[in-house]
């Protein structure tokens, strides 16, 4: 990847409905404010069980958006992040539905996991409770057959997502031709969506087991060959990060975005200078995502002895923070987190940042300098990029929880959120990481006190400096330009 900011979008959300909008927006008002994309899912279809992660045809792109031909003249100019949706296939899929028709007799017998694959012998209530899901329930639903016979097929997130054998023949023939068809289009990086459960095994929590990590391996390798780089996407405690980053090519940096919110609530960066400090330098940062706020990042975790392993935020101030992203965003994040509202997941929030932060555009902007100066590679969230706020019409009209933070832009709705000024002083920062030659050198934190932050970038005889002062809700980001020290300035 690209070391500059990338944008995260949806392809049917940011100023149009098809490919074609997006590449005119980005080839026009947004020209060189990115260095690359990460188109979210654009597979057939779109509007799914899950916002495109459930395909049907992974090998195709929804006509609504466009065809391949869009996806290869958007990577003439941009490097191309798309997701690999390695975990599971749409109920409704040909090979899905061949084995619902023909059951033992169908071509694709063996390319889903069914209980009885994983646990030939059953399985006790014990090595059911050890199976992590991040949703309430076991994951498994009942289906009947063309034939009359019942199974039981693994799905880890919605009964319409049925979770591939990846071993398979089948399912490994099906996860390589999605590899080549992205090669031949142009695209750069792949995102592993789901992959810590991709590997299942009796007698484990099915989740980031050792085996896991061998079939990343396998598929970076294959990837690799194709000329792809791996970008994985696991929510874990951070030193299994620390620990996973060490065997991929990237992670996400999913602590920052909580411990951020974090230091601007109490003023302190004490537990963010932690993680700076050991967080891992091959990561992509983010603040948001199409996703809701992560906080399983960064709490603490059970230990297989019954212990419990700390967290990067005491589990009383991460209660506490949780709190008050629901009392910033007036309630509305509450409304779209938890058993409030279906897709359910037990590690997020769900409501835009701007909305977290109380929709103050100087700590949103603050926010924003702490991401690009953070170890990494930094993505913005569309929704992110215009300072966007919670969509609370769209969550009633769906009940998904997510969708609060997926708004849907029009071309013109994209241009008065370009004239914002939070919006355009969030440009200036980032045009500064992308063009600045400091962040392609070393990253360094100068100690000072907890109510302080300092970073600085320094490569040969240039560098750049962020300061910031949350006690005081102020920042200040100098560098040097031609041997002379300048800032650069906000309205905010």
């Amino acid at each position: 990847m690209r070391n500059c900011v990338h944008l995260i979008t949806y392809a049917n959300r940011l100023g149009g409905t098809r490919l074609e909008d997006l590449q005119h927006l980005l080839a026009g008002p947004l020209r060189g404010v990115f260095g690359g994309v990460h188109l979210l899912p654009f597979f057939y279809p779109i509007h799914g069980a899950d916002a495109g992660f459930d395909p049907i045809d992974h090998l195709t792109v929804d006509p609504s958006l466009g065809d391949w031909s869009h996806i290869t003249a958007l990577s003439d100019d941009l490097d191309i992040t798309a997701d690999l949706i390695v975990n599971h296939i749409s109920s409704h899929s040909r090979q899905c539905q061949d084995f619902l028709q023909n059951g033992d007799q169908s071509p694709y017998n063996g390319m889903f996991l069914t209980f009885g694959s994983v646990f030939p012998d059953g399985a006790t209530e014990e090595e059911l409770l050890r199976i992590y899901r991040p949703r309430p329930g076991l994951p498994f639903t009942t289906v009947t057959l063309a034939s009359g016979q019942k199974a039981i097929l693994w799905t880890t997130f919605t009964s319409e997502q049925i979770d591939l054998n990846v071993r398979h023949p089948q399912g490994a023939a099906y996860w390589k031709a999605i590899l080549h068809k992205f090669q031949e289009h142009g695209i750069r990086t792949i995102r592993l969506d789901a992959v810590g459960y991709a590997i299942k095994k009796p007698g484990t929590s099915c989740f980031m087991i050792p085996e896991t990590f061998e079939f990343i391996e396998e598929l970076a390798q294959y990837a690799r060959s194709l000329g792809l780089e791996v970008l994985v996407e696991i929510h874990s405690h951070y030193r299994q990060q620390i620990e996973i980053a060490r065997q991929v090519d990237r992670v996400y940096d999913f602590a920052l975005p909580p411990l951020i919110l974090h230091a601007l609530f109490n003023k302190t960066a004490r537990h963010l200078k932690t993680w700076l400090a050991i967080s891992p330098r091959n990561a992509v940062t983010v603040l948001d995502t199409h996703d809701g706020i992560g906080v399983i990042d960064v709490g603490a975790a059970g230990e297989a002895d019954g212990s419990e392993l700390p967290g990067l935020i005491p589990t009383h101030e991460l209660d506490a923070l949780v709190e008050m992203i629901h009392e910033k965003s007036g309630g509305q994040s509450r409304r779209a987190t938890g058993q409030a509202a279906s897709n359910l997941d037990l590690y997020q929030v769900n409501c835009t940042y701007y909305d977290a932060l109380g929709r103050n555009d100087r700590d949103y902007l603050m926010a924003r300098a702490i991401q690009f100066f953070a170890p990494g590679i930094p993505q913005v969230y569309y929704v992110g990029l215009l300072a966007g706020t919670n969509d609370m019409p769209l969550l009633e009209q769906t009940g998904v929880g997510r969708e609060i933070n997926r708004h849907y832009y029009r071309w013109d709705e994209v241009e008065t959120a370009l004239a914002r000024p939070v919006v355009r002083d969030l440009l200036k920062p980032i045009r500064f990481r992308n063009e600045h030659p400091a962040f392609q050198g070393t990253f360094s934190l100068p100690e000072c006190a907890d109510s302080l932050l300092v970073i600085r970038w320094s490569q040969a005889e240039t560098w750049a400096r962020l300061t910031m002062d949350f006690s005081a809700s102020t920042m200040e980001i100098a560098y040097l330009e031609n041997g002379v020290e300048k800032h650069l300035n906000f309205n905010a």
